[in-house]
This record gives structure tokens, sequence and C-alpha cells, in this order.
């Protein structure tokens, strides 16, 4: 009920984009995880061209963060959002209607796009609407985001067995449903003409050297995050000798962050400053994979799959490392999606989002390289390596915030002793600089 007075609590438009979001990662998890099984399976590609589809699909989308950013100052986010929206609509029609490259390659790039623009637009239209209560309202995006992870895989399973043209279908008539939403219901906002070019918009942004630093000490955050579709996913396989039990690592993520994440946001938002709370959050990441090393080093791997109480056993690193990780990843990331468009001012928000999660989709794709690369170098003889990886780049992580904080560079610089506040400024400092355990009245 708590959550439920906290929903109504905020704006029209704020309630309208956290269902958008709920309807976004539902409609998008039915289909894209059984796209690779479609394009193989079904049709019979090769593997080769299987990984064409699907990484123009993640290029469209991770190259292009930045144009959605642009497109949401320029333009007004509402309307990107919408457009967004309606452009995954057509491209996951696309993948119901046509089986040649082409059409399919086509599909990839309008599904990749429509995420590059409504992304953006959609934090940077919640962090204008939710004001000083940014933290709460991404606190809030991310139940809703993560309950529609979890409904899309358990819809997209039942209407496989269908057929993947249905699935394709019904997660394009969910889109159709939220861009007609939108139209009614999401408030329009005056968009500010610019006096600047694009270039210029890029320019300030991309000479921001608080910001760059900020987004470089977070780097770490989107490569761990990752890690709950190769790391953790790999070493439930590994140690149980099952491929079934990766359910299990993405249903205690799960139900940790629904139970979990606007609890964790409101206890640290009065007690931790912003910079602390990110670090200790990145820490928390880091220290998750401490649990699958000590596994990797101690469990022998498992030939095929054991009883329920010896597999539960044998999982158990597994199972910790997820609710850890979820756990420092619930801290860290509505604060950090409250500060970025703080360094904008409110007029470059989107912009700011773009550069920060463009550099997360870089990030996310190298990373996953260099600890799929060790796997495959380390083999049976140094199990634990990536673990180790993982670890070492959350506590590095963690270290550079921490020292960010201490040295005052974390968020948008402010002259004179007063901050400016709401939506266009820096968010109201609250809490003390370092942590405590103590309540606040």
């Amino acid at each position: 009920m708590s959550t439920w007075r906290l929903i109504r609590s905020f704006p029209l438009a704020v309630q309208v984009l956290l269902v958008n979001q709920l309807g976004v990662n539902t409609g998008f998890y039915l289909l894209i995880p059984y796209l690779s099984g479609y394009l193989g399976h079904d049709l019979g590609m090769s593997a080769a061209l299987v990984g064409v589809v699907l990484g123009v699909r993640n290029l469209s989308q991770q190259g292009l963060f930045l144009l959605g950013g642009t497109a949401s100052d320029r333009l007004g986010a509402r309307g990107v959002i919408i457009a967004g929206c309606a452009l995954r609509t057509v491209g996951f029609g696309l993948f119901a209607l046509g089986t040649s490259l082409p059409v399919l390659l086509f599909a990839s790039v309008l599904s990749g796009l429509a995420g590059a623009l409504f992304n953006p637009a959609v934090r940077a239209y919640l962090a204008e609407e939710a004001g000083d209560r940014r933290a709460e309202a991404f606190s809030l995006f991310n139940v809703f985001a993560n309950t529609g992870a979890l409904l899309g895989p358990l819809l997209g399973s039942a209407l496989v067995v269908v057929g993947f043209a249905t699935s394709a279908v019904v997660a394009a008539v969910l889109f159709a449903l939220l861009t007609i939403a939108q139209l009614a219901v999401l408030p329009p906002r005056a968009v500010p003409r610019r006096s600047t070019t694009v270039l210029a918009d890029w320019r300030r942004v991309l000479s921001d050297r608080r910001f760059l630093v900020f987004t470089l000490a977070l780097t770490g955050m989107f490569a761990l995050q990752n890690q709950l579709y190769l790391v953790l996913p790999m070493e439930a396989a590994r140690l149980t000798g099952s491929s079934g039990t990766v359910a299990a690592v993405f249903l205690v993520s799960t139900v940790a962050s629904l139970a979990l994440q606007v609890r964790i946001t409101r206890w640290f938002q009065h007690r931790c400053s912003r910079g602390n709370a990110i670090a200790i959050g990145m820490v928390l990441m880091g220290l998750a994979f401490v649990a699958t090393a000590l596994g990797a080093a101690l469990v022998a791997p498992a030939d095929s799959a054991s009883g329920a109480a010896e597999t539960l056993l044998r999982l158990s690193p597994v199972l910790l490392a997820a609710l850890v990780l979820t756990g420092g990843l619930m801290l860290a990331q509505p604060f950090v999606n409250e500060l970025i468009p703080a360094f904008g001012l409110g007029s470059l928000s989107g912009t700011y989002f773009g550069v920060f999660y463009l550099a997360s989709g870089i990030t996310a794709a190298a990373g996953n390289a260099a600890i799929g690369w060790l796997s495959d170098a380390a083999g049976g003889a140094w199990p634990w390596a990536p673990s180790a990886l993982c670890a070492l780049i959350g506590l590095v992580s963690g270290i550079a915030v921490f020292a960010l904080e201490r040295n005052g560079l974390v968020g948008p610089a402010t002259s004179g002793s007063a901050e400016p506040t709401g939506s266009a400024g820096r968010p109201k400092p609250s809490g003390d600089p370092s942590c405590r355990t103590t309540p606040t009245s």
C-alpha cells in the first residue's frame, strides 16, 4: 500500500511514464529473448546471420542514444517518446510479417532506433516532472521496469508455443496501445527554442569534465549489470549441470527489486550523500562476485543435473551473488539517474542522458567481450577468474566514486553558497556527507 500511495503522490505524467515502462519492457522481453531461436531454428539462418541481425538491432539502439537525447531536448520529450513507441510497433510488426533478410534487418534497425529515441526521452521527461523527488521517481521506474522484465518472458514463453509470429503481433499491438495511450494522456509541455546548434550542445556536454569523470567512474555499473546475462547464468549452468537453473537467477533478482527498491532508496536518501550511496552500491555490486569466485574455486562443476537439494546447494553462491548484485544496483541506479539531468540544469537533460547511456552501451559490450575472453582463456584451470575480474571492476568503480565525492565532484558545479533546486537544477542535498545509521526527523 505504501508503494501505491507513493505512485499516486506523483503527477499524472509520472504515473503514465511508469505504466509506459511496464509496457515497454513487457513487450520487449516477450519477443527479443526468443528472436535468435526463431532466426536460427525456424528460418534456418546460420549463426553468423543471426549474429548480424541481433547486432544490427543492438547497434541501432546503443549507437543512437545521443540522437535520441538531442531530439528530446529540441523537439520535446513527449513527441520523441511517442515516436519511439510507434517505430517499435512497426519494427515488431515487421518481425511478424517478414522472413527475408532485408526485411528482418529493417525491422531490427527500426526496433533499435525506437529504443534509442524513447529511452533518453523517458528519463528526461521523468526527471523534469519529478522535480526534487527524482530519486523516488526513478526507484519506482525501476520497479515497473523489472516487473515488465519478469512478465515479458513469462508471456513470451506461452506465446512462442503458438508461434513466433504470434509473439511479434502481440508485442506490436502492445506498443501500438502504448502509443495511443501516450497521445491521449501524456501531458504536452512547451519546448523552449534553442539558440545554439546541435554541435554546440554536444560540445558543451562532451567538454563537461565533471560529467565525463562521473560517467567514467560509473562505467562499471553497466559492465556488472550485464553479468546477470553472462557470468551468473554461466556459473549457474556450470555448477548445477543444467541450464534450467538460470531462471532462478532472474527470479531472485526480480523479486528482490520489486520488494526492496523503494525501501532502499527511501532509507539511503535521508542518510547518505548521493555520491556515497552510489559508491556503496558499486562496492556491493563488486562484492557480489566474491560469492561466485569462491563457488567456482571450491565447488566442482556438475556433469549433469542433480537432486533438488543438491542443486539448490550448488546454486547458492550464484543466487547470493544475484541478490547482492541487485541490491547494489538498486542502491546506485536511482541516485545516478537523479544526478544526470542536474548536469544539464534542465536544458540539456536529454543530451546528458543520451551521452551517459551511449557510454553505458559501449562499456557493456566491451565488458562482456573482456569477461567472455577471460572465461575462454581461463578454461577449467581458473574458473574463478571472470568473477574475480567483475569483483575488481566493482571495487575500482566504487573507490572512484568515493574519491569524486570526497573532492566535491559528484554532481554539477555550483556557484555561490546557494545551490539551485527543483527540476532545472542540482537535486537538493539530502542527508549528511557520510552515511548514518540513525534516522532523521
